[in-house]
């Protein structure tokens, strides 16, 4: 039972390949795994009980970090929150995405004429990070970070490093990420209004705020270019928080939910109903997302909040010469040779 780090954020958005525009040329997440469109058909419980037509493309930063699976309802029209999400609110309310320097991040995204929502400065923790939005409002942390796949980019940002979750519980959220997603290290665990929070929507608060980190480095096929990450729970002291998805669908606007790449699902589907949290849906046998191929699952946090498990079974490593990995017929624990995920990069996708 491997976890390899954390694969994709999920981002539901109005237009996939507008959507993918901006994230590559602000982000450098300009590698795509697979770009397909098809149905849904087996996420009934978190989309009305019916299958949906959508459109999406998992894409990557070749300098190391998760992805983004950005996802367009092709079906219906993609719906908004009925309010304004606020810090606190239940759910994912921000994606860390790292950066090799936060200063450069920051200079560069300012070029870019970014909708900044802080200044760039130290986290309790002390780790230089600013926010920022994209253009439909969606908040990410920047977070200088030290552990990287390779340094090549012009862009000084990587892929994603973690989120920002808002709970109702603190301490029943920590056993639940540290026990089945293995952030066992506690590096902040604090009260009060915090002043980087300050121009985040409802940031001015007070919260109780804690950081995990993992202990053990994570192993797998794509742990190196995975690499570390980080979640961080927000719970709001005074007054209620709202589910952040509540009387939406799964797809809908925001970030949909946080997956992570995983060997050994049967015994993921034991471990995690020994703990409370049985599979919400399994989709048992491999799916095929046309360029790539696996099994995943899903289960929900204690607020409800939705994670993903992807076991990849069929990726592609060059798809000009139609070349595909077979991950089921290697040793689990081993990382791919570098050599091998760094041609992934010819698959570069580039923008006028």
């Amino acid at each position: 039972m491997i976890i390899s780090g954390i694969q994709q954020m999920g981002i539901g958005i109005p237009n996939v390949y507008e959507a993918w525009e901006w994230y590559g040329t602000h982000l450098g997440m300009d590698i795509a795994v697979f770009d397909e469109a098809a149905e849904a058909g087996l996420m009934l419980p978190y989309t009305g009980g019916e299958p949906r037509s959508r459109h999406a493309i998992l894409a990557l930063n070749m300098q190391g970090g998760g992805g983004m699976e950005i996802w367009q309802y092709t079906s219906r029209i993609p719906q908004l929150a009925k309010f304004e999400i606020a810090l606190g609110d239940l759910g994912i309310f921000i994606t860390k995405i790292k950066s090799k320097d936060a200063k450069a991040s920051f200079d560069f995204l300012k070029q870019k004429g970014v909708h900044f929502l802080s200044n760039l400065k130290k986290n309790p923790i002390g780790t230089p990070h600013f926010y920022i939005q994209d253009r439909y409002g969606n908040v990410f942390e920047i977070v200088e970070a030290y552990n990287w796949f390779r340094k090549h980019h012009s862009n000084h940002s990587g892929g994603v490093f973690g989120a920002v979750i808002g709970v109702t519980d603190i301490d029943k959220s920590i056993a639940f990420y540290s026990e089945i997603l293995g952030y066992d290290k506690k590096v902040l665990d604090e009260i009060g209004v915090f002043s980087d929070f300050e121009r985040l929507n409802g940031g001015k608060q007070k919260f109780r705020r804690v950081l995990l980190k993992h202990s053990q480095s994570r192993v797998g096929a794509f742990s190196k270019m995975l690499g570390e990450s980080e979640i961080e729970l927000v719970q709001k002291i005074n007054g209620s928080a709202r589910k952040i998805f509540q009387d939406r669908m799964w797809g809908d606007l925001g970030f949909i939910h946080l997956c992570f790449d995983v060997n050994g699902m049967d015994k993921f589907r034991t471990f995690c109903a020994s703990k409370g949290h049985q599979f919400t849906v399994d989709s048992s046998e491999s799916f095929d997302m046309g360029e790539a191929a696996g099994h995943f699952s899903y289960i929900e946090d204690p607020d409800g909040t939705l994670i993903e498990f992807v076991e990849t079974h069929k990726v592609p490593i060059l798809k000009k010469l139609n070349w595909y990995l077979d991950l089921r017929k290697r040793n689990p624990e081993k990382s791919l040779p570098n050599w091998m995920l760094r041609t992934m990069a010819l698959n570069r996708k580039k923008w006028n």
